[in-house]
């Protein structure tokens, strides 16, 4: 072995995350225990994203023993990238090891009774059995890690599915401008169109902007523009509409801070297609998306209807035992939405029968779907919500997001505070892969909320509490 080889164990919960995995350590080896062959098996039947998974890696594991040509197993398989799968191709490549010995009577260290101890106790063996070689256990359960640590096992989180190292380095998709902006474009070329304000200006090189990025400058020279487009150096902003005033609202909703006025002029924006907002409970994520789809469907027709989903935390389990329709079993786990939905459809006028006549109208337009059902589906010229995002992976995401069609428009609302889904982080989620992924093209936008809106108690409170 070369120095520096190492040989990673992968625990089953990192197979089942990403079945890719398997050939995301270049030049290293891979081992894979028994224990963790078995659970695969186990968790193979189903129509889960997990259980998916599972068929996925063992398709894999095939594909690589027949590629072996009657290699003994013992000498290890080539991780030669299978052509169903499109990765970065690499000059070296590592070996696949299996646990081909049984383990022992008794373990000394590690008592065998619970899957994650048979998986250890196997590590141990495998150190005895290769003393001069570093050995790695890659899992994404913390507490399979501690008991690693505690068995002197060195262990380490997968980390190949991070969209970013830190997540404070996210795109915010906000930016201020210096105070001396107007001052070193003074004479700058501006011209209206359409009722609109534009401006080509030449950007600094620390000032590092992307499509449909929203600046904005403070003070008396108070200004919110975003960015058109970018041509090396040179870039051309637009003055956003102003969604606070009374008179100019989305479905009589004003905005009520600055994030909130760049939020609703990226989902009234037809040419953006794809809009992500990220912020924390009371923001009016839900209300902004909601009130901007009733518009373009009702008042403008852009659309035909509006698609609401939300990422369950049993994503892609049975929703079975909730008895009705897929609409119906749905309607639990759309509280946030159909809160919003009422404040939205509550008419000035007409009382009682105002009321039902208008919630009559709209469930003719709006349709509440199940994620469960996702795969296989196109979406044509539909507004799309999707609640809840950040506890999607970025396997996930890239299903859903990939089931538009011509003329439809993508909303991923999501607060990475409250992810549930397990092994999942606020680097790894699926909201923030797509967040970063996105940036950089021209028909999309993303927006942070930060001010809480719903009530002084409720931002007393998250301020206190």
């Amino acid at each position: 072995m070369t120095r520096g080889k190492r040989i990673y164990v992968l625990d089953t919960n990192v197979l089942m995350h990403d079945p890719t995995a398997l050939f995301h350590f270049e030049e290293h080896d891979v081992f894979i225990p028994m224990t963790v062959l078995e659970e695969l098996d186990a968790a193979k039947k189903g129509t889960s994203e997990t259980s998916r998974n599972a068929r996925q890696v063992s398709r894999f594991l095939n594909e690589l023993v027949v590629a072996g040509n009657g290699r003994h197993i013992d000498e290890g398989l080539d991780l030669r990238l299978p052509q169903s799968i499109q990765l970065e191709r690499r000059q070296k490549v590592g070996r696949l090891y299996f646990q081909t010995s049984a383990q022992p009577v008794a373990d000394k260290t590690v008592r065998r009774t619970l899957p994650d101890n048979l998986i250890l106790a196997s590590i141990i063996a495998l150190r005895e059995q290769r003393p001069k070689e570093s050995v790695v256990l890659v899992s994404k359960d913390i507490n399979l890690r501690i008991k690693a640590t505690i068995n002197g096992i060195t262990a380490e989180d997968y980390e190949n599915d991070r969209a970013l190292d830190d997540f404070s380095l996210l795109y915010t998709g906000v930016a201020e401008l210096p105070r001396d902006f107007w001052d070193r474009h003074a004479g700058l070329r501006s011209w209206p169109e359409r009722g609109r304000t534009f401006y080509e200006v030449k950007r600094r090189k620390d000032e590092d902007w992307y499509p449909n990025q929203s600046l904005y400058l403070p003070g008396e020279d108070d200004v919110e523009m975003r960015v058109l487009h970018v041509d090396g150096p040179k870039a051309v902003l637009q003055i956003v509409d102003d969604y606070r005033s009374g008179s100019h609202t989305v479905w009589g909703v004003s905005a009520r801070n600055r994030e909130q006025n760049f939020a609703l002029n990226a989902l009234m924006d037809p040419e953006v297609d794809f809009v992500t907002l990220l912020g924390t409970a009371g923001t009016g994520k839900t209300l902004l998306a909601l009130a901007a789809g009733l518009a373009q469907v009702m008042d403008q027709q852009r659309y035909r209807e509006i698609i609401m989903t939300r990422a369950t935390v049993s994503v892609g389990e049975d929703i079975g035992f909730l008895p009705g329709t897929e609409e119906e079993k749905m309607t639990p786990w759309m509280g946030a939405l159909t809160d919003n939905l009422e404040v939205l459809t509550n008419p000035q006028e007409g009382g009682a029968w105002g009321r039902a006549a208008t919630n009559d109208l709209l469930a003719s337009r709006i349709k509440i779907r199940s994620m469960n059902f996702m795969r296989g589906r196109t979406f044509l010229a539909r507004y799309v919500i999707v609640d809840e995002a950040q506890n999607l992976t970025p396997k996930q995401i890239k299903t859903l997001i990939t089931r538009a069609g011509p003329g439809s428009k993508m909303v991923c609302l999501g607060n990475v505070e409250q992810i549930d889904t397990p092994y999942l982080t606020e680097t790894t989620s699926g909201l923030t892969y797509a967040i970063d992924r996105f940036k950089g093209w021209q028909h999309s936008a993303h927006i942070t909320l930060r001010r809480g809106e719903r009530s002084r108690l409720a931002d007393y409170a998250s301020e206190k509490l």
